[in-house]
């Protein structure tokens, strides 16, 4: 069943209510375009870059944790943050994750996590266009956009 001819497509979003510092992500995993998962959940004292963030790293570690390693995978995004990540590595490798006034990158952590998996696996980022209109065609980008979202309305309408 793990064959490179098999394919993988993730679509990520992430959201948060900056004043709250309450976010979450959203993931959904198409496998050889038959079977779908939907990953997601809430965090606290979060930032949106974090929440784009942790939506990918969720879904490659389910990816793992699933042995589809050898599968090819296809993240997309509407996060320039995530998908810049393969262009950012080297430098973010070279300057030890520091900025030019040596102070540690923002989302540190995360970063790492992220260039690790997606060394470890067969990926490729691809950009999407965000906030598109509502059509006919099942649009995967809006989807995860609109469950990230309702996760913080929700947990914000509880919480207030």
């Amino acid at each position: 069943m793990n064959n490179i001819d098999n394919e993988i497509v993730i679509y990520t979003d992430g959201s948060c209510h900056t004043q709250l510092k309450t976010g979450a992500w959203a993931a959904i995993i198409l496998i050889d375009e038959k079977e779908e998962i939907v990953l997601k959940d809430i965090e606290i004292d979060t930032t949106h870059n974090r929440m784009e963030l942790l939506s990918v790293i969720k879904a490659l570690d389910y990816i793992k944790e699933h042995h589809f390693e050898k599968y090819k995978i296809t993240v997309k995004s509407d996060s320039q943050y995530v998908i810049g990540i393969k262009n950012r590595t080297e430098k973010l490798i070279s300057s030890g994750f520091m900025t030019k006034k040596e102070n540690p990158v923002q989302n540190v952590d995360l970063l790492k996590q992220l260039i690790s998996l997606s060394n470890s696996l067969n990926v490729e980022f691809i950009k999407v266009k965000a906030h598109q209109k509502k059509t006919n065609i099942r649009n995967y980008n809006r989807i995860v956009d609109k469950i990230s979202r309702k996760l913080v309305r929700d947990y914000v309408k509880k919480k207030l």
